[in-house]
């Protein structure tokens, strides 16, 4: 009986390993979106909490939500979008542990816009290692890593790896106003 209990212990430990590791890895770069296309889907899935650092969309969309700061960038699953004030027109300066925190809104495809994006704002441009990030008004866009649900703006005005990081608008420029009282925060 002690050999057979040693036995199931040990099945049951590759077992949670295996789970675990699986649960973890998302495969790469498309974020672990099976299509991407779900923009209906629960937000409260595990992958919207874990961003990798250079996190892709298969199909890629850029959209407007009014939030506490007003008009601002999402991504087709609601998460802020942020541009860094170190970034120069069409060039990444976030790189390395930055891109980590910071994930670039990265695209295998070409980004559609959403109601309320100017199409001729959005386009992309490569990154130092050859991905393809999007862009508004020239403006790379990244998400933030402690941003956990669609709605959350912990980045905004956040003074980290050299410049600030803020929101944006519909229009393309950052968004420095404080915050709106017109609701609590989120959409």
């Amino acid at each position: 009986m002690t050999r057979h209990t040693r036995t199931v212990t040990a099945l049951a430990s590759a077992l949670l390993i295996v789970t675990a590791a699986a649960g973890c890895s998302n495969g790469g770069g498309d974020n672990g979106s099976a299509s991407g296309t779900d923009s209906g889907s629960d937000v409260n899935s595990r992958e919207v909490e874990v961003l990798p650092a250079a996190s892709s969309s298969s199909a890629p969309a850029v959209d407007v939500k009014n939030g506490k700061f007003g008009k601002m960038l999402v991504d087709e699953k609601g998460m802020t979008l942020y541009e860094f004030d170190k970034d120069t027109k069409n060039k990444s300066m976030c790189n390395g542990s930055c891109a980590t925190a910071w994930p670039p809104f990265t695209v295998k495809s070409k980004p559609a816009a959403g109601k309320g994006i100017k199409a001729d704002l959005l386009k992309t441009t490569k990154r130092d290692d050859g991905s393809e990030q999007v862009t508004y008004n020239g403006r790379p866009l990244y998400r933030f890593e402690a941003d956990k649900k669609a709605g959350d703006v912990n980045g905004q005005d956040v003074n980290a790896f050299g410049a600030k990081w803020f929101i944006m608008n519909p229009a393309g420029k950052k968004v420095t106003t404080q915050p709106q009282n017109n609701n609590g925060g989120g959409y």
